[in-house]
Order: structure tokens, then sequence, then C-alpha cells
């Protein structure tokens, strides 16, 4: 289905400035549905013949629809839209005519003009039309809520025409909670409630006030209920902001172990301000979940934190161990399990600053390929190179594949580049007599790739080294390192792994892990699919 923003290029002459307007009523639009217990929508003109395309529709939550089909990019014209036509030409709310028929159901049309005001404050002429549909199959007589929202729904809607709903909406308020249902209070031009949902009521009940809240002023009620006084005054502010015709943004207030949110809007029809519309809503138990989610996360990152530490002092003692050895082959293995230690303790220790069990790989990976070059026994200078991103890799895979990735980087720097003066590798005579021939010699080289493809991880480490033995088993030879690394590949990480040597000289290690269900997206930040 295309969107109100793509109808509306298509087949009207609309400016942008024009499309960003309705897109925020149609984003704001279901306080109004609900407040008049109908169906609204918003229609475009398409050309001069009275011909309307229905750009976006809302049904409301407080009452049966009129449409049990969508509207959204129906053209009509002719009688059927002889409403629409009056109030985009005359730019006037319609509510004239008898009850319509739309199969067994009858309906009441209204027709409000939408205008955009202009950069100096002026009414702007009518850019499209909302129709409020009512649904007369189950009109009753009307209690005093409803009396209420139909006041208030019939307030917004002057708004609309006259170009000063809905509001500007605040940096960071995606959303228009709290909404009728959770709770409305209605106040007078004093700032004193006329009226309040039994919602609510219930709602400031919770925070310790159990009188009723009619004939209440409430900005002072909210500095006396909540607990910290720049909160109360606040929420107070927020209050007499909406009076003075403002759009404050939304306001939380904490009492006796209680939290609600508040919203409040101006009433403002044909321009003159008559009172406010506060909406409220319990959100005790939204905010208890979100305090113990941050503990959770505080004290997972703790646990990641501690484990680093332990896992330093693993690799100290170790160390500590290694310089007291007198045989260099158990010196060699004692400093190589410190490097395998301390691998994995950077995984925690990123882990430790931030908030979930995921971690931004790249940084990890370019940490231990820059360790590598300077704790490998070899006298031979190696360049370091990451092409590609990682991306975000959960704690299970980035825990292995950083081990991984630090034993086939050390393998590479330290048997790939042998010492200058081997003599397998001593330049022969005739080549000494051609210098040119040692300055283009390729300077040592290790290079990690990586990119996704088909929920994998494709990984290849690469060096312009000597190659590998001719006679190396790569199933079943190579050092500790090398059986490490094919134990986690093909054990924890569930992947793959070819050592072979490069088509171009030395030594291609490729590694293919499967990414699990779950697994962050770098670009997103939402779970991939399974």
């Amino acid at each position: 289905m295309s969107t109100l923003r793509d109808l509306a290029e298509e087949h009207t002459a609309l400016r942008p400035a024009d499309i960003d307007h309705l897109h925020r009523i149609a984003g704001d639009w279901q306080l109004l549905s609900d407040l008049s217990f109908a169906d609204l929508l918003l229609w475009v003109p398409v050309d001069g013949d009275g011909t309307f395309l229905c750009v976006a529709q809302v049904r409301p939550t407080t009452a049966p629809t009129a449409y049990l089909d969508d509207q959204v990019g129906r053209i009509v014209g002719g009688a059927e839209v002889a409403h629409l036509e009056v109030a985009h030409r005359q730019g006037r709310i319609w509510r004239e005519g008898d009850p319509v028929w739309y199969g067994d159901v009858p309906a009441r049309h209204e027709a409000i003009p939408v205008r955009l005001r202009t950069g100096d404050g002026e009414a702007g002429e009518v850019i499209a039309v909302v129709g409020r549909d009512t649904n007369l199959s189950t009109a009753r007589t009307p209690s005093q809520l409803e009396l209420n929202y139909l006041t208030t729904a019939d307030d917004l809607a002057q708004m609309i025409a006259d170009g000063t709903f809905p509001p500007p909406r605040h940096p960071g308020e995606t959303t228009s909670a709290p909404r009728v249902g959770d709770g409305l209070v209605r106040l007078d031009a004093n700032g004193k409630v006329t009226y309040a949902s039994p919602n609510a009521q219930s709602a400031y009940r919770r925070l310790g006030y159990a009188s009723h809240l009619v004939g209440e002023d409430l900005a002072k009620l909210h500095r006396r209920l909540a607990g910290d006084p720049l909160e109360g005054t606040d929420a107070g502010n927020a209050v007499l902001a909406a009076l003075r015709g403002e759009a404050p943004p939304r306001r939380e207030i904490d009492a006796r172990g209680a939290t609600m949110l508040t919203r409040a809007l101006p009433l403002m029809p044909a321009g003159v301000p008559i009172g406010a519309l506060v909406l409220v809503r319990d959100i005790t138990e939204v905010r208890r979940r979100d305090r113990a989610l941050i503990t959770k996360d505080a004290t997972i990152r703790e646990i990641h934190h501690r484990v680093k530490n332990n896992l330093q002092t693993v690799a100290a003692l170790l160390r500590l161990q290694a310089r007291r050895v007198a045989m260099p082959e158990a010196r060699v293995a004692l400093e190589e399990s410190v490097r395998r230690v301390a691998s994995i303790a950077l995984v925690h220790e990123t882990l430790s600053m931030s908030s979930d069990e995921a971690v931004e790989f790249d940084g990890i990976v370019d940490r231990v390929a820059s360790a590598a070059t300077e704790v490998a026994a070899t006298e031979v200078s190696v360049g370091m190179r990451r092409r590609g991103t990682f991306g975000v890799l959960p704690a299970e895979i980035a825990t292995s594949l950083v081990m991984v990735l630090n034993e086939l980087l050390l393998n590479a720097v330290e048997h790939g580049f042998p010492p200058a003066d081997e003599e397998a590798d001593a330049p022969s005579p005739a080549d000494a007599a051609r210098p040119e021939a040692v300055v283009s010699a390729p300077r040592p080289e290790v290079v990690v790739s990586a990119h996704r493809a088909r929920k994998q991880l494709h990984v290849t480490v690469t060096d312009n080294g000597r190659g590998l033995p001719e006679q190396f088993d790569a199933e079943r030879g190579g050092n500790l390192g090398l059986q490490i690394v094919r134990a986690l590949v093909t054990g924890e990480l569930r992947g793959t792994i070819d050592l072979r040597n490069g088509a171009d000289g030395g030594t291609e290690a490729a590694i293919v892990v499967p990414l699990a269900r779950g697994t962050t997206d770098r670009l997103t930040g939402r779970a991939g699919p399974p």
C-alpha cells in the first residue's frame, strides 16, 4: 500500500510543507477519532472538478468503525463528496445533511477543512479535508463522559480548521501517548478541572489524591502531589503553558511509588483560549520494569567487568610464572596462554561498556591485530590491515572468534615471514646485483577481511609470506594454536575453516560462521531474521 506522501506526490500538486503538515495530522489524529467516536479519513483534492483522494484513515478505539474496508487510495467524486467540496471551497466545517448508508451501516458525515498556517501565523488556504464519519448503528443517549468527549472533539476539529492542531512535536516524542482511554481531564480558562474521566480519577488516586478532581486547580495539584519539587514544578508549569496556548512536552509525576505520564494540550477554537486538555496515563508498571531492566543491565556489565579483571589477573600470574621458568619451551607456552587469555578479556571489557550482550567487533579485531604485531616473536616488521566490517556480534560468537583470530594472526606473523638472515631466503648473487629486485619485494602484510552474506559471516586472514609447507596437512597438521582454531571454529562457532596457499603466494585462512537467530544487524540495530 502506498504511503500518504507517495499518494499525495503522485496525484496532487501539494507542496512538501503541505504534505508534512498532513503527516503531522495523521500522526496525532487518533486523539480526535477517539474523542469523536468516529472514523477519520484524510481527503486531498486531485483536480479542479471536485474529485478527492483518500490518503489516510484511522478508526476509533472507543466505538465501532463505519468502514469495514480500507479507504486509503480510493478516488471519489460527484454527489458522494459534496460535503468535502463544501468544506474545501468555503473553508468551514460541514455538519449538514442526512445520514448515509454504507451497506447495512448508517453513518453521519462531517467535513473539516485542513489549513496550514503561514510563516507570519496567519491561517493559510485549505489544503485537504478531514472526513469525520460516525457509525450510527449503536446510537444511544450520551453519558457525561461522551458529552465531554464530543465537546472536546469539536474544539479540536475547529483547531484543525484554524491550522493550530496538531501542535509541534518535541524532540524525542515519537508517539502521542497517553491516549483518550488512559485518562482525560478538561480544564477551563482558569485552570480548574471541569471534567475528569474515571480512568483519570484512578490515576490521580494512585498518586495519593483521593478526592474528586472537579474544581481543583490542576497546576497547583501537580505541585503538591509530586514527590520531587522540581518535577512538580515542571508538571504544573506544563499545565499553565497549555492554558496560555502553548504545547509543552509531556511530563511525568512520581508520588507514593506511582508514576503518571501527562500531556497537556491547549484548547483554542477560533484562536480563543478556552482552557486545556490534559491526558494522563498510569505508567507505574512500565517504569518499574524499566528500572528492573536498568538494574539488570548494570549487573551484567559489572559481571563482565569483573570477569575481565579476573582474566587479567590470570594473565598476570601466567606472565609472572613465565619469567621464573628456565625452559624456553615452557616459557613460550605460558606466554602464548597469556595472549589467549588477554584476547578473551578484550571481549569482556567491551561488553562491560555495552548495554546489551553484543559487541562492535571491528574495534576488538583492530586491537588484537595491533597486539599480534607487538608481541610476536619475529624480527620482521609486519603490517596489519582490516578490510570490510564484522559489525555487531553476540557475545557467544565474539568470545570464540577473537581467540580464533588471535591465533591466526600470531601464526601468520611468526611463521609466514622468516627472518631476513635465513639462508633459504637470502638473495642470490644475481639478485643482489639487481637493486630493483630488492626494492620490488612486497612489504610483509597480513589482511583480515570480513563480510556478511546469506546469514553467514565470512572471515579471511591472508598474508603475503612464504605459504604453507609442502607436506602440510590442513586437517591434522599445525601447532597447538591451529588445533585450538579448528576446535573453536567447528565446535563453538559451528562453522568451517579452510587453510590453503594463496593464489598469489602466502597463506589464506577462510572461515565461515553461521549467524544464529537474534544476531544484531549492524545497520538497523534490530534482531535479524532466523
